[in-house]
């Protein structure tokens, strides 16, 4: 995909005063429609993830969904679905997606080699699927596909972000030497927020943590 179709107006305006246009276009090169073998891998070893929807008036709202392993399934080429359980009896995502099925999810991994996959499309829930009678719990079925006019899947590269690392260390799992260095690299660059950085990072320097 060319960065002309993957970004608006305001992405190319703030690229262009950071001179970041060069590395945009070639991050959109790897956005495609359809889940690879990794992806779907990835997606089904998934123990949670971010659901972003929007209500009819554009206002935005994000949840944490999580399951076992393989509660979220891919189901086809750009089709993934996950059910939803009985919750707190807010409906915040599935009544937000009756009114407007535009959808963001994000699958991030904190441990071992830190990567997040993006999903971008359209979805639609459904009582009487017939994957919600087969998942204990389930009250409905989310069936989230390709918009037509946006990528299903977006896969970012895999370098960690310092939230990553941050929950990664507070988690007490193995730090991962590469990503720390890059947070220390951000230390430098900006000063102000050394001493909060310095705090997440310290014991975790090149040994694992218990």
């Amino acid at each position: 995909m060319t960065g002309d179709t993957f970004y608006h107006e305001g992405n190319r305006s703030l690229q262009d005063r950071f001179e970041s246009r060069r590395i945009a276009d070639r991050l959109a090169q790897i956005a495609r429609t359809a889940f690879s073998g990794d992806d779907k891998a990835f997606i089904e070893h998934a123990i949670y993830f971010f659901l972003a929807t929007v209500d009819a008036e554009g206002r935005p709202d994000c949840s944490f969904k999580g399951g076992p392993a393989g509660f979220v399934r891919v189901t086809g080429p750009s089709e993934l679905t996950f059910p939803d359980y009985d919750g707190n009896g807010m409906f915040r995502s599935l009544g937000n997606l009756a009114v407007n099925p535009e959808v963001g999810l994000l699958f991030i991994a904190m441990h071992g080699t830190p990567r997040r996959l993006r999903v971008n499309g359209t979805a639609r829930i459904d009582r009487d699927d017939l994957l919600t009678g087969r998942t204990v719990g389930a009250q409905m079925t989310v069936r989230s596909r390709r918009a037509s006019s946006s990528p299903t899947v977006r896969a970012t590269s895999r370098r960690c972000s310092k939230r990553a690392v941050a929950l990664h260390a507070q988690a007490g799992l193995r730090s991962d030497r590469t990503c720390l260095e890059g947070l220390r690299r951000l230390q430098g660059r900006h000063p102000s927020s050394s001493a909060g950085m310095e705090r997440l990072t310290e014991g975790h320097g090149d040994r694992p943590t218990p």
